[in-house]
């Protein structure tokens, strides 16, 4: 059974507090189906607001972009799975063996405990990077360039899947073109939107279309007046979406039957 279209949207908690986060958490986890803690949040609350937020019934991101020797980001992966986060990132740049010692590691913890082991992504390129960004520490090669490389060697390394800008969802589709293989898109944005400092962005609909499994929100929720609302006209955008790529997909399917 295909789960809930809010199941796909990831609400990035990017406040300054515990109890701001959790009021957050209360108003809206019956609307989106997961929340973001990142390096503002996790610096300013610590591993227990995680905790509470997996016993309040929140599934959660850890967005903490691991970047070490290896063996620090593999303890580091073993404890996110302890504190019950449903995936976590890790820098694909942090090379081969970070990410499939990390990836392993916490599969055999998981296991061992008794856990269900979180889904470990590995961040290609950050939304803010553009081809200036990249020449900037040498990079000639273009973003979509890079992302595609770093999509391939995370799957080859056991990863579930990247982070990526939406614009290169269907480059990363082409690389790896497993249909498990996660693609979780930030930088989004209602249609009504601006794009503040994302320079790679994407509306929900736009996304989904392309082919991401998750999307991550956060201004355009958190400044609104009614925060249940605007989430709430996010989801109906990504169902609006999903009902005309569904409609569209079968239309060609019975095309394609026909000849």
């Amino acid at each position: 059974m295909r789960e809930p279209v809010r199941n796909r949207l990831i609400v990035a908690l990017d406040v300054e507090t515990a109890d701001g986060a959790l009021d957050l958490v209360d108003a809206l986890r019956d609307s989106v189906g997961m929340f973001k803690v990142g390096m503002q949040l996790f610096t300013a609350a610590g591993p227990d607001l995680v905790r509470q937020i997996v016993a309040r019934g929140g599934r959660v991101f850890l967005d903490l972009k691991y970047h070490d020797i290896p063996n620090t980001v593999a303890m580091a992966g073993i404890e996110a799975a302890r504190l019950g986060v449903f995936m976590f990132n890790i820098h694909v740049a942090g090379g081969r063996e970070m990410m499939t010692r990390t990836a392993e590691a916490v599969a055999n913890t998981a296991a061992r405990e008794n856990l269900t082991a979180p889904k470990v992504l590995g961040v290609t390129l950050l939304t803010s990077v553009d081809q200036e960004t990249l020449g900037q520490i040498r990079i000639s090669d273009s973003p979509t360039a890079v992302v595609s490389r770093f999509a391939r060697l995370a799957k080859t390394c056991g990863l579930d899947g990247v982070v990526a800008s939406a614009q290169e969802i269907k480059v990363i589709r082409g690389a790896v073109p497993q249909e498990d293989f996660l693609i979780v898109t930030p930088g989004i944005r209602s249609s009504s939107d601006a794009a503040d400092d994302q320079r790679r962005m994407m509306t929900a609909a736009e996304a989904v279309c392309n082919g991401a499994n998750y999307i991550v929100v956060g201004r355009p929720i958190l400044r609104a007046s009614n925060r249940a609302q605007a989430a709430g006209q996010i989801v109906a955008e990504i169902e609006a979406a999903v009902a005309t790529h569904s409609s569209g997909h079968s239309v060609g399917t019975n095309r394609a039957a026909q000849r």
